[in-house]
């Protein structure tokens, strides 16, 4: 019992760290780039555990992230991302836009 309230203090420090703060801004009027770098903090996260925990598993799993065809794949992922990410927002301003003239009367 004390070994598994100690297991949950530590995790919830740990996310406490690492993280980043929720801010007031809603998901839609965040920068794309910023939902980017998302996907990137995660990695670096849980790089930096692992290779408090493991140097050798931490090495292993740079030099696969840094393999041309997970480079070439992560390319290929932003690339789409962004994509979407640009779509995503017309629409939001095209809703915006029905809602401020049909709905509100402006």
């Amino acid at each position: 019992m004390l070994q598994s309230r100690a297991l949950v203090i530590a995790l919830i420090l740990l996310l406490s760290t690492t993280l980043p703060e929720v801010q007031s801004k809603s998901i839609f009027e965040k920068d794309r780039r910023e939902l980017l770098a998302i996907p990137e903090a995660i990695v670096s996260y849980i790089y930096e555990a692992v290779n408090k925990v493991s140097p050798k598993i931490s090495q292993f799993l740079l030099d696969t992230v840094q393999s041309p065809t997970v480079v070439a794949a992560r390319q290929r992922v932003v690339k789409e991302a962004t994509k979407v990410s640009i779509m995503v927002e017309q629409l939001i301003e095209k809703i915006k836009n029905l809602w401020y003239t049909r709905v509100l009367g402006y």
